[in-house]
């Protein structure tokens, strides 16, 4: 977010990217169904003068909003998308389904979640939109996915219903898809990658941060940042390099376009 992380962008690697938020974090609570801002004093060519390579908004989707409402989202998204184009800088779209009523934990919307996501992807990919890519979740809740390691025991589906819905949601879109990791484990994320490669399914890569470091912080609340400098240089890092390994059955995202694209 260039509130937050403009200045730190300056002392990345020179090998690497800079993808800059343009929405406002989170949502407000007193507003129903999670309506979007963006930042007011940004827009799409400041962030690209800014040394933005790509710009990013996320949007909460849910099949339960009000037409009216399903409709301002849809605008908004055209405007980014229209502001990206005329400047030709790159699009991310960040889908983040939800359900009205249901906490995002439960096994209720697990159930629903791949319904929302693949109706979102559908939407999205429509060339009104001018995404360039999309950047969701896995379709299905690790923590229900029936032997997975962050199971409790229960479970919503099978590991063959989950590799099926893997590719059913595959199927909504041409363009090209980014895994998040919506703050699950590293080990959890790893098996997500690991699902989305035995269904066969194309995606790009990952755009991910808790996975890699979220353990961390528990180790610098109780044991200060010395511990987290030793965490980083030893299991962050064996985090980074499990996610690469699993990257392996990732897909370069030039190959969901024709070649005169």
């Amino acid at each position: 977010e260039p509130e937050y992380g403009l200045q730190a962008a300056s002392k990345r690697a020179s090998s690497a990217g800079l993808l800059m938020a343009y929405e406002v974090s989170g949502y407000d609570q007193a507003v129903p169904s999670r309506l979007p801002r963006l930042l007011e004093h940004w827009s799409a060519r400041r962030l690209a003068d800014a040394g933005a390579q790509c710009v990013k908004v996320l949007l909460y989707y849910a099949l339960s909003d009000a037409p009216e409402t399903q409709e301002r989202k849809r605008v908004w998204v055209e405007r980014v998308g229209a502001e990206c184009a005329g400047c030709d800088v790159p699009f991310f779209l960040e889908i983040v389904p939800y359900q009205e009523g249901q906490d995002e934990k439960s096994s209720q919307f697990a159930r629903c979640k791949p319904a929302i996501l693949t109706s979102a992807m559908q939407e999205f990919s429509k060339d009104r939109y001018c995404v360039d890519v999309l950047k969701v979740g896995v379709p299905v809740t690790m923590a229900y996915v029936e032997g997975s390691s962050a199971s409790s025991g229960a479970f919503v589906h099978t590991r063959a219903e989950a590799l099926e819905l893997f590719r059913r949601t595959a199927a909504a879109t041409a363009k090209p898809v980014l895994f998040l990791s919506a703050g699950v484990s590293n080990r959890a994320f790893i098996e997500a990658l690991h699902l989305a490669s035995e269904a066969g399914v194309q995606f790009c890569g990952v755009l991910c941060g808790r996975a890699t470091w979220k353990d961390g912080v528990r180790v610098f609340v109780h044991r200060g940042a010395g511990a987290l400098q030793e965490w980083l240089e030893t299991q962050g890092v064996q985090n980074m390099r499990s996610i690469n390994e699993s990257l392996k059955a990732a897909t370069p995202w030039w190959e969901n376009y024709p070649a005169d694209e």
